[in-house]
């Protein structure tokens, strides 16, 4: 193959002898470039290489170069750029970038420069492969295009067609250094070209923002970047276009790319042409920085917003004159932990919050959680700017804060209840109780009691003080007190109180009756012991803040009109009616202070425990009695004045439920009857004539529980007989006293070896109060009855039987001794073992020799 001939060169007429040099040596190398084998272009390409950077050594003349490569080399190496070999357009590009670098008016050659770059880069059909198929080598080209961007200035601007149609498709690029290298050119071309790029600005932010979810953050933080640079070079209005991407993009695991997004944001801010028009929307994007969980971000955020705030003020100084010259103090009780933002940032959000607003009461109940997180954490900011401001659409961010504070998200909730504080801190109580107990009143709800208890927590004691009173009674209405049993619902009622007397202290004493009404409905509603013991927690605080020892002196003040209301609807009670809860509560807690009340106690008692009542509820307020009762000193008697209703708990109370009725139900009431006369017959309150009278009422319906099918109320009344004979046994009439024993002789045959205990531990009473009385010639035939009864059971198969009723026999064998030998030995033979008959026999033996 005939090697190509050599390309005659003629010298410009202003061409000095450097660059006639230069132009003989690439005259001599150009022919290479034609050849037919890529070796052959490569060798050519190197060689010409060699010669250019020899001609920009130091010292060259740079005008030298400019002619000779514009005019010999470029045409060729533009080319080149097609060639079918990698490495000669790899080559190729090079000495572009070479040229580009050294010649003094590279701007001379964009016309020819840039349509050749945008034809290897641009994809003329999405369907159709890339131009260049090589990734580095397009990187290489991308590159060069930034360099003319960079080199060629505003000259560019002319070929601004080409630049962006190239950049279109290499921001694209499956490369993902062709794609950040495309944004830093993007970038560039904005800023060589300020006063023609805006008629082409909004082309590239499609292709920007489908890179903006680049699985490499450096690409994202690239885009973010190059976005803040083509919009504010470019169109301002294509800043609509970005705002969901960019926000988007501060829910991005990298904190470089939320960091991106902040610095872009408050650029704008700065200096965005017509950044007046788009506050409202920009605004959002950098305050909801503040809550970022990196401190470097938060810190760019506040230091760009602090700026903000005071470029605004600066430009807006007439406007803002009084306000700068009359500047207001902080509000009184102003947060801590707070740094009180500038007027000009106040007055950026105060001015922009009702187009602000309605966007993030939307997103706090989004369906996606992040954007509801970080709605709910921009909803402090706005209002800490915001400050008393905040009134006006006091009622838009109630509802909200509402419906929000049921949210499963904590750090939702979190957020909300700190923005309902601030509005307790900047807004006048008049107006917020008004709105928030209203929405109370409508529907009471767990969400709105949180945010009624958070409002408080943040409002200062002094401007609350004249509003406890209002917030008590309300809090101690029926349909916000009782509205729900719902554990949540009364953890947030509780925190309503605690909040009140966390905040106004002493101020609480004005209504702590109410206050009172709330937790003795929260401890006796809740099913949570632990709830009940916060609400404890909480009345011993308020008795603290009231400056007496304890809850129970609460109780002594309060009682009378607590139970005066209580009481009042006990016609209407049954188990689940929260009055009744509330009773019990009192009567188990408020101690001494029940001996002051036996007015409002005993007459519900009886009427709630008539045998036609709600049978559960007879239940409760017997366990109840019963517990008052086994301390009566503490409770019922502490004035001493139980016995003046004593006749009534006999009569009235505990008499119609001794009685016998059918069902498991009138059972277990037997028992309860039947235990609360235990109790109190066996404290220390009753005199034994008081024992006597009750003894007189109520053994006949004691003796017949005895027959009832419940163990513990058979095991429970016998210790009741025993009880009074020991008390009064040897007062009673003969006939009373002989009444006594057949039943408790069938008890001997029980299922229970403890009630057959039991009843042989009462026959042993029995015996006693025949012998200290004074006929007892009158019991003989009932006595000898009574021992050959108890000579069957002295053969009983359990020992314990055994001997407890041979201690009933030796304690009876005084009575009539000849009759119980002539007894025991008729049957002493018929026994399985002799030795319990031997004993008695023996005792009875030894006691008639010792008298």
């Amino acid at each position: 193959m005939a090697a190509p001939a050599e390309v005659q060169v003629v010298a410009g007429p202003s061409e000095t002898a450097e660059a006639a040099e230069l132009s003989r040596t690439l005259s001599r190398l150009l022919p290479g470039l034609e050849a037919e084998s890529k070796q052959g272009r490569r060798r050519a390409l190197e060689a010409l290489e060699r010669a250019l950077e020899e001609a920009v050594e130091p010292g060259a003349d740079p005008a030298a170069f400019q002619g000779p490569w514009a005019r010999l080399l470029l045409p060729r190496l533009l080319r080149l750029l097609t060639d079918p070999a990698e490495g000669c357009r790899t080559l190729a590009a090079r000495l572009l970038g070479l040229g580009l670098r050294h010649a003094p008016r590279p701007r001379d050659v964009l016309p020819r420069l840039l349509p050749a770059l945008a034809a290897r880069l641009a994809r003329p059909d999405p369907s159709r492969p890339l131009p260049e198929p090589c990734e580095e080598l397009r990187l290489a080209l991308v590159q060069l295009l930034r360099l003319a961007m960079d080199l060629g200035g505003v000259e560019v601007a002319p070929h601004l067609d080409d630049a962006v149609r190239a950049l279109r498709s290499a921001l694209l690029d499956p490369f993902a250094a062709v794609r950040r290298e495309s944004c830093e050119c993007a970038a560039a071309l904005a800023r060589a070209t300020p006063e023609h790029f805006h008629m082409q600005s909004e082309s590239l932010i499609g292709p920007l923002m489908q890179t903006i979810s680049h699985q490499h953050w450096k690409v994202r933080v690239a885009v973010i970047e190059a976005t803040g640079t083509v919009i504010q070079f470019g169109n301002g209005n294509s800043v609509d276009d970005v705002l969901s991407h960019f926000a988007q993009r501060l829910f991005d695991d990298v904190p470089q790319v939320r960091q991106a997004v902040t610095s872009v944001v408050g650029g704008w801010l700065l200096s965005l042409r017509d950044r007046y028009s788009f506050f409202h929307k920009l605004t959002p994007l950098l305050l909801s920085s503040f809550s970022d969980s990196m401190p470097e971000v938060r810190q760019t955020a506040t230091s760009l917003w602090e700026k903000i705030g005071l470029q605004w003020q600066e430009e807006n100084e007439a406007d803002l004159k009084d306000k700068l010259d009359f500047a207001s103090p902080p509000p009184p009780h102003y947060p801590v932990q707070e740094c009180r933002p500038s007027l000009g940032c106040r007055e950026l959000v105060f001015r922009n919050l009702s187009k602000v607003l309605p966007a993030i009461c939307r997103d706090i109940t989004d369906w996606v959680v992040g954007t509801r997180v970080k709605a709910a954490q921009l909803l402090p900011v706005l209002l800490l700017h915001a400050e008393d401001h905040i009134t006006q659409h006091l009622e838009i961010i109630l509802r909200t804060l509402k419906q929000a504070c049921t949210d499963e998200e904590k750090a939702v909730v979190s957020s909300c209840v700190r923005a309902a504080e601030l509005i307790g801190t900047f807004v006048s109580p008049e107006v917020f109780l008004k709105l928030i107990l209203a929405m109370l009143k409508k529907a009471p709800s767990p969400s709105g009691l949180l945010v009624l208890a958070s409002v408080i927590r943040g409002c200062p004691r002094d401007t609350l003080q004249p509003h406890i009173k209002v917030i008590a009674t309300e809090l101690a209405q029926e349909h916000i007190c009782e509205g729900s049993e719902n554990d949540l619902y009364l953890e947030h009622l509780l925190l309503c109180v605690e909040a009140l007397v966390s905040v106004c202290r002493e101020d609480c004493c004005v209504a702590s009756l109410q206050l009172m009404e709330v937790l003795l409905t929260i401890m006796a509603v809740s099913r949570a012991m632990a709830l009940g013991n916060k609400a404890q927690k909480t009345m011993d605080t308020l008795a603290e803040v009231e400056d007496v020892p304890s809850s129970q002196d609460l109780y002594h003040k309060h009682v009378g009109a607590l139970l005066e209301r209580l009481t009042a609807s006990h016609g209407e009670w049954t188990v689940h009616s929260v009055p009744l809860l509330q009773f019990s509560i009192v009567l188990i807690q408020a101690g001494p202070a029940v001996g002051e009340v036996l007015q409002h106690v005993f007459p519900t008692l009886r009427a709630c425990l008539q045998p036609t009542t709600d049978p559960h509820m007879r239940l409760k307020l017997f366990s109840i009695l019963s517990t008052v009762l086994l301390r009566p000193k503490d409770t019922v008697d502490s004035q001493g004045q139980f016995h003046a209703y004593l006749e009534m708990v006999v009569n009235d109370i505990l008499a119609p439920n001794l009685q016998w009725h059918a069902g498991k139900t009138a059972a277990a009431i037997r028992t309860a009857a039947v235990s609360c006369l235990w109790v109190l017959t066996s404290s220390d309150i009753l005199s034994a004539k008081q024992v006597q009278e009750i003894q007189e009422t109520l053994m006949p319906h004691v003796l017949a529980t005895l027959e009832d099918d419940s163990q513990t109320t058979r095991l429970v009344s016998c210790r009741i007989v025993n009880m009074f004979l020991k008390t009064s046994g040897h007062t009673m009439e003969s006939d009373r006293l002989l009444k006594v024993y057949p039943e408790l002789l069938k008890r001997l045959d029980d299922v229970s070896n403890d009630v057959r205990m039991a009843a042989a531990s009462v026959l042993l009473t029995w015996l006693k109060c025949v012998q200290s009385s004074d006929g007892k010639s009158s019991y003989q035939s009932s006595v000898q009855f009574l021992y050959r009864e108890l000579l069957v059971h002295l053969d009983d198969p359990e020992c314990t039987i055994q001997d407890a009723v041979l201690e009933v026999l030796k304690e009876g064998s005084v009575l009539f001794p000849d009759v119980l030998v002539r007894e025991t030995e008729a049957v002493v033979h018929k026994h399985r073992s002799a030795t319990y008959c031997e004993q008695l026999l023996q005792h009875m033996q030894a006691t008639a020799i010792a008298q």
